[in-house]
């Protein structure tokens, strides 16, 4: 039986074990997907248990997805542009590191049917997937990015990738067509982003990477103002279906199923 495992810190709200697993029943894989919380000196051991064989694969979350890169052999172009990776195999006895984030979030954009093209974009955070969104953002031909982090140093950081990209101070909130909480903060209902957005117009587009819970107080309050509200599940479910496509060469279906199950 193949091993598949995501890994993070934190890692209890993750749904991947559910998703994949079902998909893994639904295709008759003899397989078995898990999660696991690590710290970062431990990471190096698991990409060692790729190479041997007892892992098949590796999803990474937050806050891993730059730290594990100096013990993969190989970067995908997608990863390599943005320094991000959340998946992880073994090819040609090398441990590949891609990235199907950007995927997932070009696929989750399409299926809400906004266009993208021409739009001011305000990205709440620096980490993470937020690489991954700057790529897919230019892909789609935006006209601006402006990124704000808590931390202005790690939003300076993406400057050396994107050059493109404007820093704002974190607590301003500029003109926008979309705006997308990157953050983590939402992952406990108690969250709250600490941004005045009261005067904001309506029909703006407001994007959640979390997706569990389904509505952060980020979406609720975008919500109250009369904007399109958005969470990460669609994100999360492209992402995931790349990676599936990756490790067992087949694209598993996205039906209502999977929506009731990870609405659960």
């Amino acid at each position: 039986m193949k091993k598949f495992i995501v890994i993070g810190n934190p890692i209890e709200h993750s749904l991947s074990p559910l998703l994949h697993n079902y998909w893994i029943k639904k295709n008759n894989i003899d397989a078995i997907y898990d999660k696991q919380k690590l710290n970062e000196d431990e990471l190096e051991q698991y990409i060692l248990q790729i190479k041997e064989k007892k892992i098949s694969g590796i999803n990474v979350t937050v806050p891993f997805k730059k730290a594990i890169i100096p013990f993969l052999d190989e970067l995908s172009i997608e990863a390599e542009s943005t320094q991000s990776v959340n998946t992880i195999y073994l090819r040609n006895n090398k441990v590949m590191g891609h990235n199907t984030d950007i995927f997932g979030f070009e696929m989750s954009i399409q299926k809400s049917k906004y266009n993208l093209k021409d739009k001011e974009v305000l990205i709440l955070g620096a980490g993470g997937v937020v690489p991954s969104i700057i790529f897919a953002l230019n892909k789609m031909k935006i006209s601006k990015i402006k990124i704000s982090n808590r931390t202005k140093d790690k939003a300076e950081n993406l400057k050396t990738i994107f050059k493109n990209i404007e820093i704002i101070e974190w607590g301003e909130a500029p003109n926008f067509d979309m705006i997308i909480n990157a953050t983590s903060l939402g992952l406990k209902k108690e969250d709250k982003i600490d941004l005045d957005l009261s005067s904001t117009s309506k029909n703006k587009f407001f994007y959640d990477v979390i997706y569990n819970p389904i509505e952060t107080n980020f979406l609720k309050i975008g919500k109250s103002l009369g904007n399109i509200t958005l969470n990460g599940k669609s994100m999360f479910i492209y992402q995931a279906l790349s990676a599936f496509n990756i490790w067992h060469g087949l694209k598993p279906d996205v039906d209502e199923n999977i929506i009731k199950l990870l609405d659960q």
